[in-house]
């Protein structure tokens, strides 16, 4: 077997604007992934404004800042989640050095998911709002991109923008939209239907559908605790959902 054959797949998880719960998505789709006997790596890569560790209450010793440094490998930063069995490589929080990464690191930072991540099947990219340089190059790096969005008009339009600008990375990339704290799943429906009739007008591209999550009070219960929903709520409307995403990727 070849050592290509163990390269994991990369998800990259991005959203046009802040507030729709995409760290919290990339949290419990991680989770999610590995309840379903997958090996998962969550990884922050929203350069300068990274809370994963924060949202769940970790201290990690070393971050991501600390590998570009070059003061521990890769294998020395990443730290388990003890309740939910998969592993993350923190980012470094109000870092305008990390935000601002030259080409050259860049391209660093997205050799590190792979470069000795070979027994991971999965790498959960977790993306900074925007379309920044480093969002753009890290999500057409990806062999997936999910793009959350909600029902709000402005969340749908930068959620375009970022589909828009990754077609245009990307030719041959592949998306998934999900649309988050969906008032019902029709109504996530008639959104992400919505995002898709534009993408197809004006890009001729048309991305699945990875899943509508419903708007959940027990995610806001989860953050606050800074505990991981499946673990604190498991059975719960938005954990039903998320898992549903996961079981998607899977097949």
């Amino acid at each position: 077997m070849t050592a290509d054959s163990f390269r994991p797949r990369l998800i990259a998880i991005a959203s046009g604007k802040g507030g729709v719960g995409k760290t919290w998505f990339a949290i419990t789709l991680a989770h999610a992934l590995t309840r379903l006997g997958r090996q998962v790596l969550l990884f922050d890569g929203d350069l300068g404004l990274a809370n994963i560790d924060v949202q769940l209450g970790l201290v990690p010793e070393y971050d991501l800042g600390s590998v570009l440094e070059g003061r521990v490998g890769l294998a020395e930063a990443v730290v388990r989640e003890p309740r939910g069995g998969f592993d993350i490589l923190a980012g470094r929080s109000g870092s305008g050095s990390l935000s601002g990464l030259d080409p050259a690191h860049l391209e660093t930072v997205l050799a590190m998911p792979r470069a000795g991540a070979r027994s991971y099947d999965d790498v959960l990219l977790d993306l900074g709002a925007g379309v920044e340089r480093a969002v753009r190059r890290m999500a057409a790096a990806s062999d997936l991109l999910l793009v959350l969005a909600t029902e709000e008009p402005t969340s749908l339009t930068d959620a375009y923008a970022v589909l828009k600008l990754f077609r245009a990375d990307r030719p041959d990339g592949e998306a998934r939209v999900v649309v988050n704290l969906a008032s019902s799943v029709a109504g996530g429906d008639r959104t992400y239907a919505t995002l898709r009739r534009a993408c197809a007008t004006f890009l001729q591209f048309e991305p699945g559908l990875a899943g509508v999550v419903r708007r959940d009070d027990k995610v806001r219960d989860t953050i606050r605790r800074q505990a991981p929903l499946l673990t604190r709520h498991p059975g719960c409307a938005a954990a039903t959902d998320v898992e549903g995403v996961a079981l998607g990727l899977v097949r």
